[in-house]
Formats: C-alpha cells, structure tokens, sequence
C-alpha cells in the first residue's frame, strides 16, 4: 500500500482500480471502496473522476495501452508478419495460464455493461475492433487466402484463450492456443 500512496492521485486512483476491477468487476467495486483504498478524499477523486463511469472508461483506455505496448514488445524484433502472430499466440498461451491473468477486462466490461451506448462498452468495443483489425492486418501481410476469416478466427482463439483463464484458472487449456493459431495460419498460408 506505501507504492500506492507515493503515486500522484490521479495514478493511485487508476492502480486502486485496476488491482479492484480486473479481480471484481466493475459493478462490485463501489466509489466509496476505491476512495478508501487509494487513500484520496471524496473531493479528489471527483475532481479527477466526475463519476465512476467516467474512472471505468479511464481504466479500460489505459488497459489497451498497455496491451499495445505489451503487443509492440512481444514482436517489435520480428519483421516476419506470420511469426510475429505466433509470438503474439505464444505470449497469450503463456499470460493465460498465470495465476494473475483473470481474463480480458473488456470482454467483462462488455458483459456487464451490456448496453451498446454504455461509455465502457463503447471503450470495450473500440478496443476490439483495434484488436481484430491488427489481427486481421498480419494476416493480409503473411498473404493469407482469405485475411479477414483468419484475422476473425484468431481474434476468437485470443478471446477464447482469456475466458478459459478466467473460467478454469491457471490450470486450463489455453495453453495450447498457439497450436491452435499455428494450424489455422497454416491452413490460410501454406
């Protein structure tokens, strides 16, 4: 908790967040909860937050940064645009079998906002259709058949690969979903 104290409001609000919303959902996580934990006054965190919808989108917006810089590391040594989806594959396998790793916060965001005008579902869907389209941009350049099957069929094992972690816990099946991503590429490719 001293980390927490020594960041900036604005931060600890976000990392009280994130540590709250990623393990309970974002419904469960009362305003009140995330004042008391982050240690900020009620005026602070509204000064930063007009509302909790507000520190949601802010939490799903920084989530997808940090995606993207994890996706940028995983293959920014890698020219090859068929290796670089196995190495994305080959880090899910490897994240969704963590004991940290409860899934995707935006499919959760999706799920319990469900209302297409919602302010996270919106940030949600965003964040998806970046996702699908990199995913389906690697397929046009590993000069798939058919990239835009692939790059939805990938999308699906990734998002599959995050409900299994957050189903079964680190002991579940995802491990195998590069196998799986390496059969389909394979079969758009080959």
């Amino acid at each position: 908790m001293e980390a927490i104290i020594t960041l900036k409001p604005r931060m600890r609000i976000l990392e009280t967040a994130t540590r709250l919303f990623y393990a309970g959902g974002y419904r469960a996580v009362g305003v009140d909860r995330l004042i008391a934990e982050s240690g900020v006054a009620k005026m602070t965190f509204y000064k930063h937050f007009p509302s909790k919808d507000d520190l949601i989108a802010a939490y799903l917006e920084q989530s997808s940064q940090n995606f993207w810089n994890w996706i940028e590391n995983i293959t920014q040594d890698q020219p090859d645009p068929r290796l670089q989806l196995e190495q994305i594959f080959a880090a899910v396998a490897n994240r969704s079998i963590q004991p940290a790793c409860l899934g995707c916060a935006f499919m959760a965001a999706a799920l319990e906002f469900p209302d297409l005008q919602h302010q996270a579902h919106k940030v949600a869907l965003e964040y998806k259709k970046d996702v699908l389209a990199k995913l389906t941009e690697l397929s046009t350049a590993s000069q798939a058949r058919e990239p835009e099957v692939m790059g939805a069929a990938l999308m699906l094992l990734m998002d599959g690969a995050w409900s299994a972690a957050r189903m079964f816990g680190p002991d579940n099946h995802a491990r195998h979903v590069l196998a799986a991503a390496r059969a389909l590429i394979a079969a758009q490719v080959d």
